[in-house]
């Protein structure tokens, strides 16, 4: 059977798989931990460590999980985390190591398992199953993890196992679990952290009693009982969250917060340092900073940031320094700047930034001693670099441009990069006063079948980040070709970067007859907070207009440069999740413009989504309706007046299928034809091969169908 780009693409889960991640070094910087499969289509990660000599390095493979079983059998809480953290991958997707990185400790089909990273080998542990979420103790003698709602504890060598603190038969609480809109919006996946010496725990009590219940059913199998969840839609309750600190001998401290005025816990760190908390009110105008008393639980907040719209939660903060100042990052001048100071210039205000203004900080990486290791956009925000400070000096740690990220610990660093000139991710080993990688750890991802061949504009008056890919081969001087806008569109996600491996798919497309448009709105992240809050009050007018303007733009800047000719008669958009939103409100708003669109699993009712995220861009839909009201596709169906297609997974617990049937039944009730595809078993992600393969085939047939193209729905959509 000839390989084909959808069956690649579909077999391989989106080129991710073989690619190397996940990485920790150990503190005297000589051995690298990380996860990467054995191939390019093996579904089943495997934990790796690197050892670092002085030419080169030696990978040795630590565990395989098919040699453990596989993960036939994971508990339904483990896969609700996958699905939360996007992990669209099998066998060892998480682990936690001590603090001197010799044993790593991670759950597969519900059993706790650690491995030696010095010598290898992997043993099963006492603990009860089904087990998620294991992290051994910094000293390595003990691994926590939670069963049942519970917070267990197995010590390593005596082998007993025994429950931290409990729900009871309280089935709505649990202990050392993150909350659904922790994992699915603040990028918190976890609920309980070690202190430094492992003599306690901080653990989060969630208790969901106050969250209404939603049933996932699934069609296909009439049979089996309804999937029930506890789902906080904007505008009802969220869970109740506190915090205790818990002695290994099962005494509990609560942790005083006033969670009435701030019931979101964005995140925590305990460092030798102390204990750092991150708190915010529900509507997310302010951020408070705490230090907890690991005694009485007592808190003392160290700083109050404030914003009249809201306040972004930022990866990697706080954390502390080896010489007791601690990391932050806030607004100023319209950048998100750094900040390295001590708890008394945090709360006096007397904090200077350690970056200049125009720098977008975007995720503080790693704090090794006293250097800072963090990603930072400057003048260009599809280029993300990674940069450290340290003594007043800024270095910048990547080569400019491309998409970066790293780690450091001990003096080492793993760089990994993404740039235009490879569709794939290179990782090299950086050592402190070496000016050469001093190794490289290979990512056996597959090549793809197509090369994209991108070219990067900036369109509209708001100089919109564009690309723009044209079919191979392409010669200017032929027919005018018919036009694919290919969103995300909403905040908090970006699509323009300067990586070529973020095409593969828009190429593809674009080798199907399309003149493929990927461009980032308002409300994209990297270009200051006056363009992140554009979008406040009203998710619909601004992404709806900056496609429009990217499109016309785009089209006139081709014409004056004869790059192309655009057929602005046969305009498709496609897109999923806020991207399917925004494809269907562009078929409602602008017929005009857009005359066929693909909705994938799209947000069409906002009272349906989630509090954190919803409320942040629309407020409370108890006290402002309107905006609601307006950014909704369900009163908008009776405009339909162009081809659409909704595609949906049945058994999707993020954007779930009530947003499309109802939008399916207000078309119907208007009279107004559409197309539905339901996914039967798929989730917000779709990774099983078949589904992923035929989706793509799928909507070039229908769009071709719909903007009177040549070629008919799948024959001529294989290559």
């Amino acid at each position: 059977m000839t390989d084909t780009f959808p069956r690649q693409h579909a077999r391989t889960v989106m080129f991710t798989l073989g690619v190397p991640r996940s990485f920790h070094v150990s503190e005297d910087g000589h051995r690298i931990v990380f996860l990467r499969g054995q191939s390019g289509t093996d579904p089943a990660t495997c934990l790796w460590v690197l050892d670092l000599t002085d030419d080169g390095g030696a990978e040795r493979l630590i565990v395989d999980p098919a040699a453990l079983g596989g993960q036939e059998g994971e508990p339904a809480e483990e896969r609700a985390r996958r699905e939360r953290s996007r992990e669209i991958a099998g066998g060892v997707v998480a682990y936690a190591s001590d603090e001197a990185t010799k044993l790593a400790a991670f759950a597969l089909a519900g059993q706790v398992y650690v491995a030696s990273l010095e010598a290898g080998g992997v043993r099963a542990v006492t603990a009860r199953t089904p087990a998620i979420d294991p992290r051994p103790d910094p000293a390595g003698k003990r691994v926590a993890y939670v069963s049942g709602g519970a917070l267990r504890v197995a010590d390593l060598e005596s082998g007993s196992d025994a429950e931290l603190i409990g729900p009871g038969a309280d089935a709505d609480v649990s202990y050392g679990l993150a909350e659904f809109v922790a994992a699915e919006e603040m990028r918190r996946f976890r609920g309980y952290w070690w202190s430094p010496d492992g003599t306690a725990l901080l653990v989060a009590r969630v208790d969901n009693s106050p969250v209404q219940r939603w049933y996932i059913a699934d069609p296909a199998n009439p049979g089996q009982r309804p999937a029930e969840i506890r789902y906080p839609a904007a505008g009802t309750p969220n869970a109740a969250v506190s915090l205790l600190l818990v002695g290994l001998d099962g005494s509990a401290v609560p942790v005083r917060l006033d969670t009435q005025a701030y019931p979101y816990l964005a995140c925590a760190s305990w460092d030798p340092g102390g204990l750092l908390l991150v708190v915010q009110p529900r509507d997310q105008k302010k951020m408070l900073l705490l230090a907890v008393d690991q005694e009485s639980g007592e808190t003392t907040c160290l700083r109050e940031d404030s914003d009249p719209y809201w306040i972004d939660i930022l990866p990697g903060v706080p954390a502390w320094t080896a010489d007791g100042r601690i990391v932050w990052t806030a607004e100023a001048d319209d950048a998100r700047r750094l900040f390295l100071a001590s708890a008394k210039e945090l709360s006096g205000g007397s904090a200077e930034p350690a970056t200049p203004a125009g720098m977008q900080v975007r995720e503080v990486l790693s704090v090794d001693g006293d250097t800072v290791l963090f990603a930072a956009s400057r003048a260009e925000p599809a280029e993300i670099e990674v940069w450290s400070y340290r003594d007043g000096e800024l270095v910048r740690v990547s080569a400019a441009g491309g998409v970066n990220s790293a780690v450091r610990r001990g003096g080492t660093t793993v760089l990994s990069r993404k740039s235009m000139d490879d569709p794939g991710v290179s990782v090299s080993v950086l050592r402190a006063g070496r000016d050469e990688p001093v190794a490289a750890i290979e990512s056996l991802a597959e090549r793809p079948l197509v090369t994209p061949s991108v070219t990067f504009l900036r369109t509209g008056e708001r100089e919109l980040r564009t690309a723009l890919l044209l079919p191979a081969g392409y010669s200017p001087g032929g027919a005018a070709l018919p036009v694919l806008m290919d969103p995300y569109g909403g905040p908090h996600s970006q699509r323009v970067l300067a990586a070529a491996g973020s095409y593969l798919t828009p190429q593809w497309f674009a080798d199907q007859g399309f003149a493929v448009i990927v461009a980032d709105g308002r409300g994209m992240p990297g270009r200051g907070s006056a363009w992140d809050r554009a979008i406040a009050g009203d998710l619909a007018g601004p992404t709806v207009q900056d496609q429009v303007d990217a499109l016309l733009s785009v089209a006139e800047q081709c014409e004056r440069s004869g790059l192309a000719s655009l057929d602005l008669g046969k305009v498709g958009i496609r897109g999923w999740s806020f991207g399917g939103y925004l494809s269907a409100l562009a078929l409602l708003r602008r017929p005009d413009v857009f005359h066929a669109g693909i909705a994938g699993a799209p947000v069409t009712q906002w009272r349906l989504y989630d509090t954190h995220y919803t409320e942040r861009y629309l407020g409370d839909p108890n006290a402002d309706s309107a905006a609601y009201d307006n950014s909704s596709l369900i009163d908008q169906a009776a405009r339909l007046s162009r081809p659409l297609m909704i595609i949906h997974g049945l058994a999707d617990d993020n954007v779930v299928m009530a947003h499309s049937l109802r939008l399916s039944s207000a078309l119907l009730a208007a009279g107004r034809p559409h197309t539905v595809l339901p996914l039967s078993g798929v989730t917000h992600m779709t990774t099983q091969e078949e589904v992923a393969e035929n989706l793509l085939l799928l909507q070039v047939g229908f769009l071709k169908d719909a903007l009177g193209m040549p070629g008919s729905r799948q024959r001529d959509a294989t290559t």
